[in-house]
């Protein structure tokens, strides 16, 4: 062996200089012994590609750091599987069965990224015509970003698992390439879970029966459209008014026809309908008019002959404006690294307004309030249309029932209010997500989404008024674009109908039955669905029988605002020419002209909310949001979580909760102990005070971010000081993104 001394001398100081990354090294070091690692494969996952070594970087800044791993992309997602051991479970509490958080699921897929050097190009699919990238950057619609290096993977693994994720994630497909159709073939069918209450499907004659029972309406069910004969527009059950013919029914494919969404303690109900194109042919103009004149008549007939019409089209944002402002608005929370953070933070308030997306979400509010109204103080019937009549006509209507029944507010409602709006309705969710890539992105839109934000504004708001809690709407959202439930994969009734029919000889099961999102024990162990349990809920308090009232009014909810009687208005009608029986027995104005102007609109709307706050604090009546500007707020849980250094470590909205959850376990156990009730405590508040007490750490973004790889920095970067005065910041720059890779 050599020596490396130098004699009796001086000892000779090294010169050698490494030019070779510690990752590098470490890649070196274990390439020999290295093995793919892959996830464990649900029923019906088949791996399509794979390579390994994969440089997952970590998102603190720009010192590319992270960690080696193997990448696969399967029928289901694109799964990272590290080489490192695995931490403790204690970071594991919300723990996805599905998927990992190292996993994306192809759906979930919002835009790709090629590395270039120091630059990066938007990735639109098909085949890359130039070299392929060092580096792959993946943003999801849940807003989490992952970049992956390909730099240490051999060159042919690196080209296929990079074209492999680019075929699978954005190209067009067929819907029958979901994985959901894979899964609900090869998945055993699980047993049902009874629960108390059960959501409520509304796919039967009894549900929405019992449904119209519940709110005491005055109108038919229709069972003519079970197998799709009458309109393959409309679902398979529905309500509407008692006055509607069955040959109105195959009218116009179903639209205009009124269908009944809920009725109000009064007497007056909602509906909605989709909007009649307007034709220049006279004879059809002529037989349009007539048609909505008798389904006019029909809905006014279900009380005092009144009737408040509205075309949301002309008063909301378009389905084009809704995704633009939040492509604008999500752009802020998709964060590449921690120089990017600091820089599009200096103009965080003006970007935010410029997007539009709160005030978006205050006119929907706005409008529902209108509604409310209506509803509530002038006991008119209300009418919303629009052109498909299964968008904004499913925000508003939802929204409008949450306000006035707190029967949607706890979790089981709230979850039989989608699948009666928005499933039963026939929202398309399958375009409106844009689940299987089109290329013509003309019908995507986050309508769902809106709908969630507006839900959320109230939940801030009023947090006692609801059973579920922030993170269970946030966890909804996300599971919108998890590729294996059924719920919000088709675009109609009709559409699930066909699609979901076994054409496959193999089997015998007959028609394909994919789960429901609803089976929430699929995606999360019973600790973690504690946390979708609000522990504030004030529930309502039982009557004591021997103190009840010898009389109450059939329907009365309490501390609901007076109402007045409807008078008729000195305007003209809906129509410039009402025969002259209509004129007598049908009174019938639009809510955008209800009133002379926009400003006296909100005046309006501002002296019925305060007429309402001066009412005693009921969270089982009526609530209203406040829609001034500081009340709408940025759902903090949702667009924040995975940003690091927006992290208040111990303290954050998540923290007061725990408190307040240890607070109402320690009242729940005197009062048992006062009532003297030796059975062991079982209540949804005591487990979730429970799970948070048994928390190691807590931060504003748990329990969706894990503390291990939290990088925190409380100021700006001093190097950015002097680049961010010179520049004026992320907003004044042309975007990156904007540079898209050519393909074939």
């Amino acid at each position: 062996m050599l020596s490396l001394g130098s004699g009796g001398g001086k000892p000779v100081k090294p010169s050698f200089v490494s030019y070779v990354t510690p990752e590098e090294i470490k890649s070196t070091e274990r390439e020999t012994s290295r093995k793919e690692k892959h996830p464990d494969l649900l029923p019906g996952e088949v791996v399509f590609c794979s390579t390994n070594p994969v440089l997952k970087y970590t998102q603190d800044d720009v010192s590319q750091r992270g960690v080696f791993g193997t990448l696969v992309c399967t029928n289901f997602r694109i799964a990272f599987v590290s080489d490192e051991a695995p931490l403790e479970e204690q970071a594991q509490l919300f723990k996805n069965k599905l998927y990992g958080e190292n996993d994306i699921p192809l759906t979930c897929v919002d835009h790709i990224y090629g590395g270039y050097d120091d630059k990066k190009k938007l990735i639109t699919g098909g085949l890359v015509r130039n070299k392929y990238p060092s580096k792959i950057i993946i943003h999801c619609k849940d807003l989490r970003v992952f970049q992956f290096s390909l730099t240490y993977a051999k060159e042919e693994e690196a080209k296929k698992i990079f074209q492999g994720i680019i075929h699978h994630s954005l190209e067009p497909k067929s819907l029958k390439c979901i994985f959901a159709f894979s899964y609900c073939e090869k998945a055993t069918a699980t047993p049902e879970i009874h629960r108390t209450p059960r959501t409520v499907m509304f796919d039967t004659v009894e549900d929405w029966t019992q449904e119209m029972k519940r709110t005491k309406g005055n109108c038919k069910v229709v069972s003519a459209n079970e197998n799709f004969s009458l309109s393959q527009k409309l679902p398979q059950f529905f309500i509407t008014p008692m006055a509607v013919l069955d040959e109105d029914m195959t009218k116009f494919e179903g639209k205009g026809l009124p269908i009944w969404c809920w009725s109000h303690h009064s007497g007056c109900a909602l509906f909605k309908t989709a909007s009649l194109p307007l034709m220049q042919e006279d004879s059809y103009s002529q037989a349009y008019k007539i048609y909505m004149e008798r389904m006019l008549n029909a809905v006014a007939q279900t009380h005092l002959y009144s009737v408040k019409t509205e075309e949301l089209s002309d008063t909301l944002p378009t389905i084009q404006d809704i995704q633009q402002s939040y492509s604008r608005f999500k752009q802020f929370f998709l964060i590449d690294n921690t120089t990017e953070f600091w820089l599009s933070d200096v103009k965080w308030f003006s970007s935010l307004e410029n997007s539009g997306w709160l005030d978006i979400i205050r006119q929907c509010l706005q409008k529902a309030v209108e509604v409310v109204e209506c509803l509530e103080k002038e006991n008119t019937n209300v009418l919303i249309m629009e052109e498909a009549g299964s968008d904004l006509c499913c925000v508003i209507s939802s929204l409008v029932q949450l306000m006035l029944d707190p029967y949607y507010r706890t979790l089981a409602g709230f979850q039989s209010l989608v699948q009666k709006e928005w499933v039963a309705g026939g929202h398309s969710f399958l375009d409106r997500c844009n689940h299987i890539h089109q290329k013509d992105k003309e019908f995507q839109s986050p309508v769902f989404l809106l709908f969630l934000e507006c839900v959320w504004q109230l939940l801030q708001q009023h947090g006692p008024a609801f059973q579920f809690s922030e993170t269970y709407l946030t966890v909804l959202s996300d599971s919108v674009h998890v590729p294996v439930f059924g719920t919000f994969l088709f675009n109609s009734p009709y559409h699930r109908a066909t699609v979901m029919k076994n054409d496959s000889p193999q089997t015998q099961r007959g028609p394909l039955n994919c789960p429901e999102v609803w089976d929430w024990s699929l995606q999360f162990e019973r600790k973690a669905q504690d946390l979708f349990t609000n522990p504030l809920y004030a529930e309502k308090p039982k009557q004591d029988k021997g103190a009840r009232r010898t009389y109450r009014p059939k329907h009365q909810r309490q501390l609901s605002l007076p109402s007045s009687a409807f008078k008729t208005p000195p305007k003209k009608g809906f129509f410039k020419e009402e025969t002259d029986s209509l004129k007598k027995m049908l009174r019938v104005k639009r809510i955008s002209r209800w009133l002379h102007s926009p400003d006296s609109a909100q005046a309006s709307t501002r002296e019925f909310y305060e007429a309402w706050q001066r009412k005693p604090l009921d969270y089982h009546s009526l609530i209203l949001p406040c829609l001034d500007g500081p009340a709408m707020r940025v759902w903090m849980q949702r667009y924040l979580r995975w940003i690091h250094e927006v992290q208040i470590f111990g303290g954050g909205a998540i923290t007061v909760m725990s408190k307040l959850a240890d607070l109402v376990g320690e009242v729940q156990e005197l009062r048992r102990e006062l009532e003297r009730q030796a059975c062991r405590a079982d209540s949804n508040h005591q487990r979730a005070a429970a799970c948070h007490r048994s928390s190691v750490r807590l931060s504003s973004s748990f329990p969706f971010a894990t503390s291990r790889v939290w990088s925190f920095k409380p100021a700006i970067p001093t190097s950015l000081l002097q680049s961010l005065m010179i520049t004026g910041g992320l907003a004044d720059q042309d975007d990156e993104d904007g540079e898209t890779l050519g393909v074939v």
